[in-house]
């Protein structure tokens, strides 16, 4: 896995082989991150990364100069490479040791992005539960974006925050907003 883009652009990343992870794969991360340049100056962004595995989506925020970044998983070997790559980069990342759906039903935080990338395999109530959680609770900022990575064989579309799909290969990225 590569930095694209910024501070570190082009700095390799070796995360442990033992983590249970599903890095998105680069084109897939160059791609969201040529819609999120259209809609954002990272500088200003607040962003929770869920799911966060390798960090891979954090430390590419953090690398576009994103100051506000909390990275969010249950695996404390994911945790703990995440924390100890942001200290040896100097990236801001705040890391949280949590089931994600733990971490949504009691955190104060706020995102301008909020970023999923749970298991392939978990079923469609477990991915449109996020988001609902995420809407119900105002986590997402108003003008923000939840975006949710997944397979296309998961289709949430029929979420009532539901925006959009982009599709890069397997790999199927999902946005929701607030619908007026």
């Amino acid at each position: 896995m590569r930095i694209i883009s910024g501070k570190h652009k082009g700095r390799r990343l070796t995360a442990p082989k033992k983590l249970p992870v599903r890095p998105t794969t680069d084109m897939a991360k160059e791609s969201l991150f040529n819609i999120l340049n259209n809609h954002y100056y990272f500088e200003n962004l607040d962003v929770i990364d869920l799911f966060t595995g390798t960090g891979n989506i954090s430390f590419e925020f953090a690398s576009r100069g994103s100051k506000n970044i909390y990275s969010v998983d249950k695996h404390y070997g994911c945790i703990n490479f995440v924390r100890d790559t942001a200290k040896e980069l100097d990236l801001d990342i705040t890391t949280y040791k949590s089931d994600v759906y733990t971490f949504l039903e009691k955190t104060p935080l706020k995102g301008d992005v909020i970023f999923a990338d749970p298991p392939y395999d978990f079923e469609e109530a477990q991915f449109l539960k996020i988001a609902t959680l995420v809407f119900e609770r105002k986590i997402l900022n108003q003008e923000g974006l939840l975006i949710i990575e997944h397979s296309k064989h998961t289709d949430l579309s029929s979420h009532s925050n539901y925006s959009y799909s982009k599709r890069y290969g397997g790999n199927i990225f999902s946005f929701f907003e607030y619908i007026e």
